[in-house]
């Protein structure tokens, strides 16, 4: 298993306020995701309306094809019009290759208190629209 990390920072031009940074960050979030299939987020300087900066992460069984998509990922984030791409920082972290040492899912080992289930429940249920 390889996890795939890229973080980077968007100086976004013309952003007077946080609702002009949004718009930025949202649009560059979702085309990320809808072609890349990877998880984004923005991870720091929230407070300042000029700069973004965002993670990116996806998982593979691959690790070259885990960095072909994050270079592809840095490449289409050259060409922004509405933000410049400022730094970037790019990791591959290496799992381990067999099950070996693994429990089996949803072992109860692995969970002993149920928190685990119950965070990952009231995450599900927040996502639906739920109330928990």
């Amino acid at each position: 298993m390889v996890v795939g990390v890229l973080q980077f920072e968007l100086l976004i031009h013309g952003a007077e306020s946080l609702k002009d940074k949004r718009r930025v960050v949202s649009s560059v979030k979702d085309r990320l995701h809808r072609e890349h299939q990877v998880s984004v987020a923005e991870v720091a300087r929230q407070d300042n309306p000029a700069v973004a900066v965002l993670g990116v992460a996806l998982v593979s069984a691959d690790g070259r094809y885990a960095g072909e998509v994050l270079d592809r990922i840095t490449a289409k984030l050259r060409g922004l019009v509405d933000a410049e791409l400022g730094e970037v920082s790019r990791h591959l972290i290496h799992g381990v290759e067999s099950r070996e040492g693994f429990g089996a899912a949803g072992d109860p080992a692995d969970d002993p208190d149920g928190t685990l289930a119950a965070e990952l429940l009231r995450r599900g249920d927040e996502a639906l629209g739920g109330e928990g």
